[in-house]
């Protein structure tokens, strides 16, 4: 958490207890917009196209409501395309809407588990496709998508492509303007040091007021305080893509982390993240340990997997010593340097990894299992 975070968490309280309902007219109303065009620098989005929510559930859902394919059945262009590598929750929001049969799945299969052949991707999207909401990097691997060659196939077949970049702001230089995506999402848990509840969504400024989203609410009103009864007058812009009252804590807690990392600059932030997972990559595999991400630095990102037959009892260890790491099943130890993070942390991270195992002081975690 960014020391000025705790300091923007007290103003939040301080306004609250001193202006109460009066902070609302005061900019609270705004900051989603406001938040999201700080976000939007760090993913190239321009001002104006990114809002903020609570999750990415939200945002994907939100999206899929703006589709007549997601409520009315005999639409041909109705088919969902994805890889079974995504976040479980984005599967989750498409698979519910997809039980009264009005929208079709295609999951991706990947040959290793950890990647996925961009071809077969390729050879999923077609005429019939309506979304690929895809993860720009994989969250078990780190393996990079090619999300340019996704993109520009979709939108050759006039389908459109939703790109979660949760595990990619804030650690790998992209434009979302420049790809041409029609929606991104993700959230600042990860790689923004936003904290939770801090959900985002870009819409490209040409799709904004041809879509009407029906998960909505007063937020998304053209008039929100006329508190006019009846059918919605949604705003134009990116504003209807809001819902019910923001969660301002969380954007108070949030923007400190995206100032940081735009003060610093992505590309500062690759180029030392590239030499680290490759540094550490070599410390674990000279330790014996089995590394699942990407060799290839232009395909990973900025976590680095170690497998381990007892990996999840090995992380309830390493985070009971202190070490902030955490563990994913079917791909093992996730352990993600950042721009703060030393390269003698690394060396002490891997000779602790070592020692657990060769001491096995991870077997008093083997009947529990590790949630983080």
């Amino acid at each position: 958490m960014p020391n000025e975070s705790r300091a923007k968490l007290q103003e939040y309280a301080e306004i609250w207890a001193t202006r109460g309902v009066r902070a609302w007219a005061e900019g609270w109303w705004e900051m989603p917009v406001t938040v999201g065009d700080e976000l939007g620098k760090i993913i190239g989005a321009e001002i104006g196209t990114t809002i903020m929510h609570q999750n990415v559930s939200i945002c994907q859902a939100l999206l899929l409501s703006c589709f007549e394919a997601a409520s009315k059945p005999n639409v041909k262009r109705n088919k969902i395309v994805y890889s079974e590598l995504n976040f479980p929750t984005v599967m989750y929001v498409y698979e519910a809407h997809a039980r009264n049969g009005n929208l079709r799945i295609e999951i991706v299969k990947s040959d290793d588990g950890m990647t996925v052949e961009t071809q077969k991707f390729l050879d999923a999207i077609d005429e019939e496709t309506l979304l690929v909401p895809m993860s720009h990097v994989l969250f078990k691997s780190a393996f990079i998508q090619d999300a340019k060659a996704i993109i520009e196939k979709a939108h050759s077949v006039g389908a459109m492509v939703i790109l979660d970049t949760y595990q990619s702001a804030g650690t790998v230089p992209f434009s979302v303007t420049d790809l041409n995506v029609d929606f991104a999402t993700g959230g600042s848990v990860k790689w923004l040091c936003g904290g939770s509840g801090a959900g985002y969504l870009y819409v490209r400024k040409d799709l904004q007021d041809k879509l009407e989203p029906k998960i909505t609410g007063w937020a998304a009103h053209d008039a929100p305080f006329a508190f006019e009864p009846n059918s919605i007058r949604y705003a134009n812009g990116i504003e209807r893509f809001q819902h019910g009252s923001p969660s301002i804590p969380a954007l108070y807690g949030a923007i400190s982390g995206y100032k940081i990392i735009n003060e610093i600059g992505v590309d500062k932030i690759r180029e030392k993240s590239v030499r680290q997972t490759t540094k550490l990559i070599e410390l674990a595999e000279e330790a014996g340990f089995t590394v699942t991400s990407p060799r290839d630095s232009n395909r990973r990102a900025g976590t680095v997997t170690i497998q381990h037959e007892s990996a999840a009892a090995m992380t309830k260890e390493l985070v009971k010593r202190e070490f902030i790491v955490d563990f994913r099943p079917g791909a093992g130890i996730r352990v993600s340097p950042h721009f703060y993070t030393t390269d003698e942390e690394l060396e002490l991270f891997t000779n602790e990894l070592k020692t657990i195992r060769d001491t096995r002081a991870f077997e008093s975690h083997l009947s529990a299992s590790a949630s983080f």
